[in-house]
Parts: C-alpha cells; sequence; structure tokens
C-alpha cells in the first residue's frame, strides 16, 4: 500500500500541530494540507483529494451536517475522522448519519486517535470508548420482543433523527416550536424504549422497517393494512413537499404499499443497505449531486429495481442519459398526475406478481 495522504481540519493550531505530531508517528501517513475554516477546507480538498480527511467539525464557516453530507458526497472513497470535544448524541448522530468513519474525542489520549486512523484506513469504523461504552451499555434495551407501532409524527421524527437532524431543524421541518418537539421526542423514546438519541439513531438503524409510511397514511386513510406489503416504494427527491405530494399519489393508487423517502442520494444508498425497493422515483436534481449518478448507484446496490427518474426540466440529454444509466422512464413531474402515477404502480405491481 502507497502513503495515506491526509488532510487536517481545526481552527486553532496548536491542535492542528498535536494531531500532525499524533500522524507522523505513524508509517506511511503523510499530512499534504491543512485548514483553519469551512472555506479553506473545501479549497484543500478540491487541491490535494486526499486518502483520510480529519476534522474538527466547529469551524468557522462550517454548517457541520451539511458540509460533511456533500463532502462525503464529492469525495466518496476518502475517509472522515472526526475530532471533537463534544460528546453531545444528537451531534454525534448527526455526524454518523452524514457519512463520517468515525467520531474520536479530543480528551483521549493521541495513542487513540492513531488506532482510529489505522482501523478507518484499514476499511473499519471508530467511535471513541466513552460514546461506544455508552452504546454497549444500552444493548440490551435494543432486543424489543414485542411489536412497536408509530404513530405518523413519530414515524417523521425518527425518520428526522436518523437523518441527523437536531431539534431545531425538526422543529422547522414539521413547523412546531422546540418545546413542543422536545415532547414528542420524550414519547418517541418511550414508545420505543430508548433514554437518548443516540439510541433512537441505533434503533432507526436497526428497524428501518418503522421508517417506511403505507399507503393509507399517505393518501390520508386512517384504516391501517394488515398483512405484508405488496410493494415497496422509494421517493428520492430534495423537496419534502413534493415528496409528500408523490406519497399521496402513490398511496391511493396502492393502498398497502410501503413507502420510503429519501432527501437525497446519501440517505437513499443508506436506506438501500436495509430494504429492497420494487419501484424508485429518483429526481434529476438533488441536494448532493445528479440524480443520474444516484440512480447509478441505486441500480448498482438493487439491480432489479424498477427507477423512474423525474424533473422539473425535461431536458433531452437529461432524458438520454437517464435511460443510459438504467431508468426505465424519464417523466416530466408537470406530467406525473395520479393517472400516470397509478399506470406506473400497476406496472410495478404486475411485474413482481408475474
Amino acid at each position: 500500500m502507497g502513503t495515506t495522504r491526509v488532510v487536517l481540519a481545526d481552527d486553532h493550531a496548536v491542535v492542528r500541530a498535536g494531531l500532525r505530531t499524533a500522524l507522523a508517528g505513524l508509517p506511511d501517513f503523510e499530512v499534504v494540507g491543512e485548514a483553519a475554516t469551512g472555506p479553506q477546507l473545501l479549497a484543500a480538498l478540491a487541491q490535494h483529494h486526499p486518502d483520510l480527511l480529519v476534522v474538527d467539525v466547529a469551524m468557522p464557516e462550517f454548517d457541520p451536517i451539511n458540509a460533511i453530507r456533500q463532502i462525503h458526497a464529492d469525495y466518496p472513497a476518502m475517509k472522515i475522522l472526526v475530532v471533537s470535544a463534544y460528546d453531545d448524541q444528537s451531534y454525534v448522530v448527526g455526524l454518523l448519519a452524514a457519512g463520517v468513519n468515525g467520531y474520536h474525542l479530543k480528551d483521549q489520549p493521541l495513542s487513540d486517535l492513531q488506532l482510529a486512523v489505522q482501523r478507518i484506513m484499514a476499511g473499519g469504523n471508530w467511535i471513541s470508548s466513552p460514546l461506544l461504552s455508552r452504546l454497549i451499555q444500552a444493548a440490551p434495551q435494543l432486543a424489543h420482543p414485542s411489536p412497536i407501532s408509530l404513530t405518523k409524527r413519530q414515524r417523521d421524527l425518527l425518520r428526522l433523527i436518523a437523518q441527523g437532524y437536531d431539534n431545531r431543524r425538526m422543529a422547522q421541518e414539521m413547523d412546531l416550536s422546540v418545546k413542543t418537539i422536545e415532547n414528542h421526542l420524550t414519547a418517541l423514546y418511550r414508545t420505543i424504549r430508548v433514554s437518548s438519541r443516540l439510541e433512537a439513531y441505533q434503533f432507526a438503524l436497526r428497524h428501518p422497517e418503522l421508517l417506511a409510511e403505507s399507503g393509507h397514511e399517505a393518501a390520508q386513510n386512517r384504516e391501517l393494512p394488515a398483512g405484508p406489503s405488496p410493494l415497496t416504494v422509494l421517493i428520492i427527491d430534495d423537496n419534502e413537499r413534493y415528496r409528500a405530494q408523490l406519497k399521496r399519489m402513490v398511496g391511493k393508487a396502492c393502498a398497502e404499499a410501503q413507502l420510503y423517502e429519501a432527501e437525497d442520494c446519501h440517505a437513499a444508498t443508506h436506506l438501500l443497505r436495509q430494504i429492497t425497493p420494487d419501484l424508485a422515483f429518483i429526481d434529476v436534481i438533488l441536494n448532493d449531486g445528479d440524480g443520474i449518478q444516484c440512480l447509478r448507484r441505486v441500480k448498482n446496490i438493487a439491480p432489479n429495481i424498477r427507477a423512474i427518474l423525474i424533473s422539473a426540466y425535461p431536458d433531452r440529454e437529461f432524458r438520454r442519459l437517464g435511460l443510459e444509466a438504467g431508468a426505465l422512464a424519464f417523466l416530466d413531474k408537470k406530467d406525473l398526475d395520479a393517472a400516470t402515477v397509478r399506470q406506473v404502480v400497476e406496472d410495478a405491481l404486475r411485474r413482481k406478481r408475474s
């Protein structure tokens, strides 16, 4: 193996010096760039294309969750280790969901940092022992012998936890006050038998089926279906209102469908490690990049999925590239009405039953 090229990012020069010293004690690790702010970090990544980013996300001009999610999308082969003084569970959960490979606490020994980077570059993950201990201690609580039923609001909250949202962003997303969100989270934790956001995040990873919405619910029908779902549908679009609109149309076309949603390619590929959809609607333009590239990644993971590309910009080149990437069809969002969605859903149902 060659030398591992590293970029360090921290707004304190003394901390960067300590990180540099720790890495200097390892064979085949070379620090090729440093940054003290968000813009400096993006410039260093573009210049050096490192193998590993060691970053304290509490830097000036740096929005941790969104920036890490975008960096992960732009440099999917690069490993990311967060080195932070914060052990707040929502902070840790959000960054893990955004795509980091490890979370190391600054008050831990430098020898642990050396072990962390070696483990990450070997293909593993890393969480500092104080944080990991909480997970181990909580492990008995994660076994749920009896079925758990969530309300639509609780499922929405759990989905946002899995996406790394903090209480403030949850409040904005759901148009509620932060205090109301806190009250709803307390009830959610009680229902799923956990005591913290970190445990709720782990629960969501173990139970992706609870994140799905039924077609009945999406179509605003209170009666829930019984028995297995005949169709699993994934909607990938960065517009929450449009996702809700499309879910309603799919729900009316197939009330027993299981509906999953993702706002970007990262969230979608994370879901695809745990579910196998029969049908996907993918927007051509996503927050974290090209929807056609996302389609390729989706098809790599789930080659039998029936993928429909959708766009508000019916460009001929988009259509050509999308069909070459494996899309079944390329549809203008303006033409995606209830009748069209019903036809797509019925075609998927016939294919699954045949």
